[in-house]
């Protein structure tokens, strides 16, 4: 019993916090949209100072609060150990969710590509392991890194309202021991910090109930199309990512890494301004537009403005996650293709949702994780075959451009940052 009141703890916290950051960042999305319709050439202001403000936060606070946490959390659990306390400090923490949270805002302001979701999971790993480092000597044990495969799955379970998805997103991506150990732990977690977040937002599906019912016989080969092409783009993107940040890790003046952040906001408020507004935010309302509107097919350039928002967005080194640019990009997809067919409204619909499953597992390569998150999301049962057929094709064809997640290169990265900062303390005491 013991045990288990630090993980209920966490819990409500997690809830709690997940749903002021949610309020929060929907206001910061409101407020730039406010803007852009008073003056949309106040964009061009507005931007590059979020940017660099949202940038400066996290460089000169909290280096590791950038970019959508889960790396982090994923590079955590692996060296979590009682030797690597101080390595882990470095991942998760109190001033780390702060930044986090700050940072996100301060670019969602500006109008940053940039989700809640990942963010989310950061802050509620750091608040889990904080309330298991506070307790007494007395207290019985709970493993570090149990704790913070718990506080990710209860993050994302209060993030998205989805707790069948932070579960299997518990299994699937974060953890290799055996689940056994510490099921019951995920379970109550989840549960409680999801029942907390709808104590106080009620009960609500992330995206609504989209129309899915009398789909045409030859719509699992338009699914298997979707997936290709939305697995391929989603890691096509993450591996521009890479290029992008890979090339700035060269840059040897801060000068220039600013300047690289006030021209990525320039060249989103030009396209937006000058092109589609769309360009900027999460894109959630995307999703709610080609899944809820009679507007059902997007242009054909949609796709690419949501990959090109988070690329500008999430490379600039702000804190800000890929959750729901990923979802929003495949919606998208999936909205295109089905234009070239003139499908239904429920095919075009259950197309729109298979695009978000491929795209988001072009990222992750978690097909089962972003199937169920869908799936919960819209509370769409009758299609789940669809979902996870559409995940494991995208899985699949994402290998052509690369044998490993966004999420995998970058938990890399961060464990030889943390291993090259401890030898340049190691050189300054000898």
């Amino acid at each position: 019993m013991l045990q288990a009141i630090p993980f209920w703890i966490a819990s409500i916290l997690t809830g709690l916090i997940a749903v002021i950051y949610t309020k929060l960042f929907l206001l910061a999305e409101s407020l730039t949209n406010y803007i852009f319709h008073q003056s949309a050439w106040l964009l061009f202001l507005l931007m590059p100072v979020c940017f660099i403000m949202a940038w400066w936060l996290v460089n000169r606070f909290a280096p590791n609060s950038r970019g959508s946490g889960i790396p982090q959390v994923m590079a955590a659990i692996s060296i979590s150990s009682p030797v690597t306390e101080n390595k882990v400090n470095k991942l998760l923490s109190l001033r780390i969710a702060l930044i986090k949270i700050a940072s996100s805002l301060v670019i969602a302001i500006g109008g940053g590509a940039i989700g809640r979701e990942g963010p989310t999971i950061q802050i509620a790993a750091s608040i889990f392991r904080k309330i298991n480092q506070i307790l007494p000597e007395w207290w019985p044990k709970v493993a570090k890194s149990n704790m913070i495969i718990t506080g990710a799955a209860a993050g994302l379970a209060a993030a998205f309202n989805t707790p069948l998805g932070g579960i299997v997103f518990a299994i699937e991506e974060l953890t290799k021991t055996h689940f056994s150990y510490f099921k019951t732990a995920i379970f109550s977690s989840v549960i409680i910090a999801g029942l907390t977040a709808q104590g106080i937002l009620g009960p609500y599906l992330y995206l609504g109930y989209p129309k899915i019912g009398g789909l045409s016989g030859f719509i699992f080969l338009a699914v298997l199309l979707v997936a290709v092409i939305s697995g391929l783009l989603g890691s096509g993107m993450s591996k521009i990512i890479l290029l992008i940040l890979r090339w700035k890790a060269k840059l040897k003046f801060e000068s220039l890494r600013i300047l690289y952040v006030g021209g990525c906001a320039v060249i989103l408020a030009a396209i937006a301004v000058f092109l589609d507004y769309g360009v900027l935010g999460s894109g959630k309302d995307l999703m709610g537009k080609v899944l809820f509107s009679p507007d059902k097919y997007s242009v054909w350039y949609s796709p690419l403005l949501r990959i090109i928002g988070p690329v500008f967005s999430f490379t600039t080194g702000a804190a800000g996650g890929i959750f729901a640019p990923a979802l929003s990009a495949g919606a998208a997809t999936g909205s295109v293709v089905s234009g070239w067919f003139e499908l239904s409204e429920t095919n075009t619909n259950l197309l729109i949702l298979s695009g978000m499953v491929g795209f988001l597992t072009g990222v992750t390569r978690s097909p089962f994780t972003s199937a169920i998150l869908v799936l919960e999301m819209t509370n769409r049962n009758s299609v789940i075959f669809h979902l996870i057929l559409a995940g494991m094709v995208a899985s699949l064809v994402s290998v052509l451009i690369d044998k490993h997640s966004l999420y995998d290169h970058l938990k890399v990265q961060y464990m030889k940052e943390l291993e090259e900062a401890e030898r340049k303390e190691a050189l300054k005491l000898m």
